[in-house]
């Protein structure tokens, strides 16, 4: 074991030492390569979606295990829990009034799922909840969205509420992972079952960005013209973007602390 840890920490302690830019370069590549293998092995790309909400769901799965077992919430971002539940929420509605399909029911069993992990930190695991490093406000980024959707929203023959609930669900999914980031941002220390559940929200965000990219290549850019015109379908792809970026940090030092036998996840400063 040992031995195999080895390449693995001198890879890893390259990677560090190298500079922002060569790692966001390095960053960049390596979501390239995976984009490349994800569109040779998977071969209907609508997948990718329903692998993204699956591995959602998993990652809710290992809370509920953490919330009903460890009978405690500590670690856990109430807020983002509740920005997660909102742009559900929203969703749900958009996906009944326009398209109902399968996205819809496994929207709505994340949502019912999340509304219990939000009435469990509320209610039955208050005195573990950390409220004092729970700190980030969440209007800063609610405000933003509902003013860019206003904004910039989708040019569709829809109604204009649901034009731009749907875009205000799109920008507020994009985002609404920060408080917890900010709470392992405050902590310094992750242990395991938040890890892995802010982990399989990073993967769950990456496929979900894959499906876009890839719809959009296999369609030779069709789809950002079905999608409406405008400042929309850039936005919808920005925003996948952005929310896959926002975790990529964190996922690789999960990894690397997960390739190094650690159970607790320590972070260095100015990670997340």
């Amino acid at each position: 074991m040992k031995a195999a840890q080895k390449p693995i920490h001198a890879v890893t302690t390259w990677v560090r030492r190298q500079p922002p830019k060569v790692k966001a370069f390095l960053g960049v590549v390596s979501a390239m390569v995976a984009l490349v293998l994800l569109r040779m092995i998977v071969h209907d790309h609508d997948n990718l979606f329903v692998a993204a909400e699956a591995v959602h769901a998993l990652g809710i799965s290992v809370l509920i295990y953490k919330l009903t077992k460890e009978k405690t919430c500590a670690g856990l971002s109430l807020k983002s829990q509740e920005l997660t539940a909102l742009f559900l929420a929203v969703r749900l509605y958009c996906s009944f009034v326009m398209e109902f399909d399968i996205h819809t029911l496994l929207d709505s069993a994340t949502l019912v799922t999340t509304l219990w992990v939000i009435y469990m930190i509320r209610f039955k695991l208050k005195a573990s909840y950390m409220e004092d490093k729970d700190n980030f406000a969440i209007y800063y980024v609610v405000v933003p969205c509902a003013v860019l959707s206003v904004l910039i929203h989708p040019s569709t023959h829809h109604h204009i509420i649901n034009k731009i609930s749907w875009a205000f669900c799109v920008y507020l999914e994009a985002v609404s992972v920060l408080p917890q980031l900010r709470v392992m941002q405050n902590t310094k220390i992750v242990e395991p079952f938040t890890a892995h559940y802010v982990f399989a929200l990073g993967i769950a965000r990456f496929l979900s960005c894959a499906h876009w990219v890839l719809q959009v290549l296999d369609t030779r850019g069709r789809l950002l013209t079905a999608l409406g015109y405008g400042f929309w379908p850039i936005m919808v792809l920005l925003s996948e973007v952005i929310q896959t970026f926002i975790l990529a940090d964190f996922c690789y030092y999960y990894v690397k602390s997960l390739m190094g036998g650690q159970l607790v996840l320590r972070l260095p400063s100015g990670v997340v």
